[in-house]
């Protein structure tokens, strides 16, 4: 039996029971990550509704990286993120770049958060701050505060006493992974990404512009090869999006004839539901 669909029967017989609605609380209260029937990590849904079984905590501290807001407990991701983590921060060492500073991955299970986030929900997001060089261990637990802003807001574009090349080197560093899908920046930031490349310019298409984003840079990965319950985003467009379509961020937005109403929040995928509502649940919540 193929081992994915044998991966859905057990998850089904085995959290089988009520389907109520999850909240965003209810994702919080997840503390350790949902444990895997047969040790593979399944990321469930999409990135800004789903969930991860299986997840792995990034550790610490390792070769040219540090992790930080530990006090949120967000440093979990699919195995595959993990390792690019490491990897890239191993690049990082190798070129003698500051140490890259790794913020939120997910929570344990994934899922909605109350605060912060509308995607990083299946442990393949990451954030990587663009304040570079270690933190010491309390700054480290608690970060908040802590960032460095490289885009001049009132300008709208980046502040050259602050941005230098280290900043360009980590994010290209980042992009030309084949497993990044995308990386979300400031519009303003990828005005600058787009002046600076004066050579490869083939991983500027994975750069897209998004707002925030001005004190970190956001990594998104690709659904891991055979994750049946996992929904990639559609490809970036071609070309190098350095074009009319990034300009048009920074002009003034009409104001709409008539009220956007929120959207409703989409029901999570049954899988997900079904993991809160485990026998087994207590060993996983706080």
């Amino acid at each position: 039996m193929n081992k994915f669909k044998k991966t859905s029967l057990i998850l089904t017989a085995l959290l089988a029971s009520s389907s109520a609605l999850a909240s965003p609380a209810d994702w919080q209260k997840v503390k350790r990550p949902i444990p895997s029937e047969n040790g593979v990590s399944q990321p469930i849904g999409s990135y800004s509704n789903g969930c991860i079984i299986g997840a792995k905590p990034l550790p610490a501290k390792g070769a040219g990286y540090q992790v930080i807001r530990m006090n949120k407990n967000r440093y979990y991701g699919h195995p595959d993120m993990i390792s690019y983590l490491q990897r890239l921060g191993q690049k990082v060492q190798n070129s003698g770049m500051p140490t890259m500073l790794v913020g939120d991955i997910a929570m344990p299970g994934g899922g909605r958060f109350l605060t912060g986030h509308a995607s990083h929900q299946m442990g393949l997001d990451a954030d990587i701050w663009l304040r570079m060089g270690a933190m010491s261990d309390q700054d480290a637990l608690n970060s908040d505060g802590k960032g460095l802003l490289v885009v001049n807001r009132a300008a709208q574009r980046v502040d050259d006493n602050i941005w230098n090349q280290n900043h360009f080197n980590l994010i290209k560093l980042a992009a030309q992974d084949n497993q990044v899908a995308r990386i979300f920046v400031n519009p303003a930031i990828k005005v600058k990404l787009c002046q600076s490349e004066r050579a490869d310019r083939s991983w500027l298409h994975k750069i897209r512009p998004w707002y925030g984003h001005d004190s970190h840079f956001h990594v998104r990965l690709t659904c891991p090869h055979g994750a049946q319950y996992c929904e990639d985003q559609a490809p970036v467009p071609a070309g190098d999006g350095c074009g009319a379509e990034l300009y048009s961020w920074f002009e003034p937005k009409k104001p709409s004839a008539t009220p956007t109403q929120p959207a409703a929040r989409p029901p999570e995928p049954f899988l997900c539901q079904q993991v809160l509502n485990s026998p087994k649940r207590s060993e996983w919540l706080e």
